[in-house]
């Protein structure tokens, strides 16, 4: 079974001759444990691609389905669930709270679902602990580096335990070693928790990390092969 499917998706913003088709005729299909690594330069689809795959957008035409359910047939209240306890995100800038510590900041999806702060702080804790900011929790995130700031954003992407994680640009804005973190980090959770992980990403570099790398290019899948992972 895929946790992540696109079949024949196009999506076209504005109509006439002001449209711009972002996507045209997309298919992908991304089985649990597997890391894609979606490159392509500027306006090729990258950004709209991972919006579907949110459930943040929806297509002109064609179907997405994720984590086994057909998202245009989901209500705004199982978008919201689906988007809160089955999709992890991971952005560029981090888009950390600056009020809150690392703790409050990874427990923050879990409570925003209902769950009490008592019960997903163990959880949080130990994930800081796994990426390494487990004498950090305390911290803001300016009393943090760039490198331990998406640090903690994977540790909360990872705090409900979803089975699809998704990551604009993860490293875009890191060194190279905290960037070599991070995808060790993302490596970890597809080889070990058998997270299906579609990362968008400049960088070839990163992209020799995953299991699979898509070339898209003005709405179209172009190259889609697989590779084998390369070591940190």
């Amino acid at each position: 079974m895929s946790m992540i499917e696109l079949k024949d998706v196009h999506r076209t913003y504005g109509e006439g001759h002001a449209a711009v088709h972002a996507l045209r005729g997309v298919s992908l299909s991304v089985p649990p444990g597997q890391f894609v690594a979606v490159m392509g330069p500027s306006g090729s689809g990258k950004s709209t691609l991972l919006h579907l795959l949110g459930a943040l957008d929806w297509p002109t035409r064609g179907e997405v389905v994720l984590d086994g359910k057909n998202v245009a047939r989901m209500d705004d209240n199982a978008l919201t669930r689906l988007r809160r306890e089955r999709i992890g995100f991971i952005f560029q800038f981090f888009n950390l709270l600056p009020t809150l510590n690392a703790v409050e900041n990874v427990c923050l999806p879990a409570l925003l679902g209902g769950k009490s702060l008592a019960s997903v702080e163990t959880r949080a804790r130990q994930l800081l602990g796994r990426v390494g900011l487990g004498d950090r929790a305390h911290h803001r995130p300016s009393q943090l580096s760039g490198g331990e700031q998406q640090r903690v954003a994977i540790a909360r992407a990872l705090v409900t335990d979803p089975p699809i994680l998704l990551a604009d640009e993860p490293t875009g804005n890191l060194d190279s070693r905290s960037g070599a973190e991070v995808l060790t980090l993302l490596r970890q959770a597809c080889d070990e928790r058998k997270v299906a992980i579609v990362m968008v990403t400049h960088d070839a570099g990163a992209a020799r990390r995953a299991d699979r790398r898509v070339d898209i290019k003005d709405g179209l899948i172009l190259n889609d092969q697989s590779q084998v992972p390369e070591s940190p």
